[in-house]
């Protein structure tokens, strides 16, 4: 699939074979348990138990596997998926580094369970500096940090977190596999929720990890089938199918988000743009390296929590929603979500409306809610 296009490996991804009479994408195999081999039990077939197997799962794993370049574990959401990482890597007595602006429900994992077990956590900005890392076990980072959009350079990061014989593991959220792949920069691991911009459609949980250490993928395998953290069958099938459409639901929200992004940088009334596509933006030197596309997620601030309450009220093509990497533009404000950000601080993912309408409605909106 290396040789193709984005829009085709997308399309293409993790189908079976062709065959007369069968559907490009097989329907959800909806089980429990499945007939055993009276004699050889669990050895005779892949399917034993709908626990650990599903071949709907395994479908959904192999596309998503061949976008990141690497074998993919899908779970039950994105929050699954990092924590099974981190639990999996980490031992008493273990150091990890994760950021300081990332998600938030990261960190307070971190402090509630990883501290009480003897893990010693050290938070760093996505941006650095970085501490030595020396005697670490596990480097995580969030690049597009969510929500404030900052970006590492994740082979630097590799480099030297492999010289300190550390793990460095990628949240690759924000950005995709289109925008970017982790593991070809020299990171180990690939975290993600699948929740977001890569099934696309707000309709369903997802996270995953990816991996070409074929020790951590083992590992990752069996804290998913001892947790039972899995995806249903319907879910595994709905994220296949909608992954289809990934490459052109980008184009469109990249393309929005910069249109959005100049709109918003030439008014007098917003404050803290923040979108790593800009020329001007801090970020744009890195992603431009380093990213293949800018995701359709940018942010500014409004002063207050007052006037972005209004922004949205007003809007017609803005919905208030705490997701990100729909179809339908979306405006949150993080501070009521516990992040460290100023009150009218607003992360706005940019959905699939057409471009001029968006800008005006957006323009009509901010008109419309003038600072107090």
């Amino acid at each position: 699939m290396s040789e193709w296009g984005d829009g085709t490996r997308c399309v293409r991804a993790g189908l079976p074979e062709p065959k007369p009479g069968d559907p490009f994408l097989p329907g959800p195999v909806f089980a429990a348990p499945y007939h055993l081999d009276p004699f050889q039990g669990p050895e005779a077939s892949p399917n034993g138990y709908g626990r650990p197997d599903n071949p709907t799962r395994r479908l959904l794993e192999a596309a998503v596997g061949e976008l990141e370049g690497g074998d993919c574990r899908v779970f039950a959401s994105g929050q699954a998926a990092i924590t099974g990482l981190l639990l999996t890597v980490l031992r008493p007595g273990d150091t990890v580094v994760l950021p300081t602006d990332g998600y938030f429900p990261v960190r307070a994992f971190a402090t509630n369970v990883l501290e009480a077990i003897g893990v010693r956590v050290l938070l760093v900005p996505t941006v650095g500096p970085y501490p030595s890392f020396e005697g670490v076990r596990l480097v995580l980072v969030e690049t597009p940090a969510n929500p404030g959009l900052d970006v590492v350079d994740v082979a630097v990061l590799a480099e030297r977190a492999h010289a300190a014989g550390a793990l460095l593991a990628v949240d690759n959220t924000t950005a995709t596999p289109l925008g970017q792949r982790p593991l070809d920069l020299g990171a180990d691991l690939v975290v993600a929720s699948g929740t977001k911009a890569l099934t696309g459609h707000s309709d369903l949980l997802l996270g995953y990890l990816a991996s070409r250490s074929a020790e951590l993928i083992e590992a990752v395998t069996t804290w998913r089938t001892t947790t039972g953290a899995v995806p249903g069958a319907f879910d595994a099938w709905l994220a296949h199918r909608s992954l289809a459409t990934l490459d052109l639901r980008l184009a469109r929200q990249s393309a929005n988000a910069a249109a959005v992004a100049d709109l918003l940088a030439a008014r007098t009334d917003v404050t803290g743009v923040r979108w790593p596509g800009r020329p001007d933006d801090p970020a744009y030197p890195v992603a431009a390296r380093q990213m293949r596309r800018v995701p359709g997620v940018l942010s500014f601030d409004l002063g207050d929590a007052d006037r972005v309450g209004r922004f949205v009220e007003t809007a017609r093509l803005v919905a208030a929603a705490t997701s990100f990497g729909g179809l339908h533009t979306t405006a949150d404000r993080r501070a009521q979500w516990g992040d460290d950000t100023a009150p009218g601080f607003v992360r706005l993912s940019c959905g699939a409306e057409d471009t001029a309408d968006l800008v005006a409605d957006i323009t009509a909106a901010l008109d419309a809610a003038p600072p107090a």
